[in-house]
């Protein structure tokens, strides 16, 4: 186990140096859009291609520490002057149920490395599938209470990520209500766009959202199918599909949203891909919607 104190000193330490804050959102790539490349391939296209915040998975850093080093994988982001911002992939640490201990120690060890690596939040979805009671949410609530008690030794902050098709947090309403009655500062809610649309959320649901409360934004379109055939891999960039984007960015940006839009897609085409070359097309597509919603 990395020392605690060494580790948030390192941790601080490799923040890659990023363009003057603006207020405006920026393009970041989700590694899980790489999933093929591994760290250092997927990082040196991202870069290449002008995106310089990145959301890393376990699966691309594990593999490269264990081969190089912790200290390698902050220097490479540094090189490249990109930045981590985030940390993916954690699941099951709200829903109540046996799993979910092995969910803390998964989150603890998750922790340091994202410190370690200089990223401050932490992705954590809600896939549960079971048929849940009030009783469930309640002890749920109290989850966040005690996983974000956790999270501050680190500190990082610890984000519920609502799923299309989750029987526990499916919805932008249900995290909003449970990260509010949780009231812990290191549990904040996110939104998917993919999540968000494809799903039972309503477009009206925007409007529930507090100034300054989403902390994340994964950023994808939904392809003109029927919603019936959509599952979690069906995912299009950014503009490609028919999500109305501009009016979703628009609504977070006057709740205040000025950060990262983490693209996350799951087509082999993409995953496969050369990640410059993915990354290239994203950022063109994404950019332009980010335009036509005036936060870029």
């Amino acid at each position: 186990m990395i020392d605690r104190r060494n580790l948030l000193i390192t941790g601080l330490a490799a923040l890659a140096p990023l363009r003057a804050a603006t207020g405006k959102m920026q393009v970041c790539l989700h590694q899980t859009t790489s999933a093929a490349a591994g760290y250092r391939k997927s990082l040196e296209g991202y870069s290449k291609a002008g995106v310089h915040s990145v959301e890393v998975i376990g699966a691309h850093l594990d593999p490269f520490v264990k081969a190089e080093s912790m200290a390698a994988a902050r220097r490479l982001l540094s090189d490249l002057g990109m930045k981590a911002v985030s940390s993916g992939g954690v699941r099951g640490l709200w829903e109540p149920g046996p799993a979910r201990a092995q969910a803390m120690e998964d989150m603890k060890r998750a922790a340091e490395s994202a410190v370690a690596l200089g990223a401050d939040r932490m992705v954590c979805p809600s896939p549960g599938g079971g048929k849940y009671t009030e009783d469930d949410y309640k002890r749920g609530v109290d989850n966040m209470r005690e996983a974000g008690e956790i999270a501050k030794q680190y500190p990082i902050t610890l984000m519920p990520e609502f799923m299309r098709g989750s029987t526990f947090i499916g919805t932008l309403p249900t995290v909003l209500k449970m990260t509010r009655e949780a009231a812990h500062a290191q549990v904040r809610p996110m939104l998917d766009c993919y999540h968000f649309q494809a799903g039972l959320s309503k477009f009206e649901d925007l409007e529930l959202i507090r100034a300054g409360e989403i902390h994340h934004v994964h950023f994808q379109d939904v392809p003109d199918l029927p919603r019936e055939m959509l599952d979690n891999s069906t995912r299009e960039i950014p503009g490609e599909g028919v999500s109305p984007l501009p009016r979703i960015l628009q609504a977070l940006a006057a709740k205040g949203y000025a950060g990262p839009l983490s693209v996350e897609l799951f087509y082999p085409k993409y995953q496969n891909g050369d990640p410059y070359e993915v990354a290239r097309r994203i950022r063109e597509k994404a950019e332009a919607v980010m335009r036509a919603a005036d936060v870029l």
